[in-house]
């Protein structure tokens, strides 16, 4: 069904430079990094908490991995942010991989990827600290109008629309995540060529939707196994 995937993972480059930021200096020094990166750096962020005012943003540098030492263990905290729509924001950018860290109290939405090409997120976990409040942001994991995106093994919770949400985007599979307290664990919103499964929703007000909205760039969704 999803022949895609076999050729996104297959073309996937190899990074052609490692970059480990320290922990004494990771807050100033992660957006730094993005804006000076190059196609295919691997940026490595340590274990530890980690306390950003601001947004973090990628835009247009294809190959980017982001890696830290796993969800719960290297934490990206917005809890005192005072500027931006996001936590982190990848933008029109190919050959993207997030991968193990935690996101929490952003503002906004929590990791936000906007046309994009070819993306996996795993192990990552987006969530709220103070539990279920209406400042919370809208949306956990967000990739909208994007191709090739493979989610797996991510945990969402608290957010105030979605945990997870998928976008007008095609060629999907969203796989093997747990979605918990939020206003809707899991949607999959406009969007075409996808497999979800594996998935566990618990105590949110709504598990899992598919669904179609009006006057969207990509209407019509279709061909989903959920």
């Amino acid at each position: 069904f999803l022949t895609f995937f076999g050729l996104f993972t297959s073309c996937q480059q190899a990074p052609e430079g490692t970059k480990t930021l320290d922990a004494a200096t990771l807050v100033k020094d992660l957006q730094k990094r993005l804006i000076e990166a190059k196609a295919g750096d691997e940026i490595l962020l340590p274990a530890g908490t980690f306390s950003f005012k601001r947004s973090i943003s990628l835009n247009d540098t294809p190959g980017i991995t982001i890696k830290g030492a796993g969800k719960g263990k290297t934490i990206l905290s917005f809890k005192e942010q005072i500027e931006g729509a996001e936590g982190i924001l990848v933008k029109n950018a190919k050959d993207i991989h997030l991968e193990g860290f935690t996101v929490s109290d952003s503002k906004g939405d929590a990791i936000k990827v906007q046309a994009c090409e070819n993306v996996v997120m795993r192990d990552l976990e987006t969530t709220w600290t103070d539990g279920k409040k209406a400042t919370n942001g809208a949306y956990g994991l967000y990739p909208v109008s994007s191709t090739n995106v493979l989610m797996e093994k991510c945990e969402a919770s608290y957010a105030m629309d979605a945990g997870i949400y998928v976008g007008q985007s095609t060629n999907v599979v969203v796989r093997d995540n747990y979605v918990h307290n939020n206003v809707a664990g899991l949607e999959i919103e406009n969007t075409r060529n996808g497999e979800v499964y594996n998935n566990i929703a618990k105590e949110n007000t709504a598990g899992m939707l598919i669904f179609d909205m009006p006057d969207l760039p990509q209407a019509n969704g279709d061909k989903i196994k959920f």
